[in-house]
């Protein structure tokens, strides 16, 4: 099996590493956001729905991440 991005230009792969690391870097404050709002609805309301809302989302941001990360091996692969 071909690398996911071996059929990319090297400027989309730049391209599409500058649009990950913004979206990593939202959705990461996204999930801050979310933690800390689960952690005071927990404190208010006790445990609810809210307060395993974050580990949903959680696995999303890693997935980005480890997507960032072969884009990155590609273009040093690539140099």
């Amino acid at each position: 099996m071909a690398p996911q991005f071996s059929s990319y230009t090297k400027e989309e792969l730049i391209k599409k590493l500058k649009k990950q690391k913004t979206l990593a870097i939202v959705q990461g404050f996204l999930l801050l956001l979310m933690i800390v709002f689960a952690i005071f609805s927990t404190i208010e309301k006790g445990v609810s729905f809210q307060t395993f809302l974050p580990l949903f989302f959680a696995p999303m941001l890693f997935v980005m991440l480890f997507e960032m990360k072969k884009i990155k091996q590609e273009l040093t692969s690539r140099k």
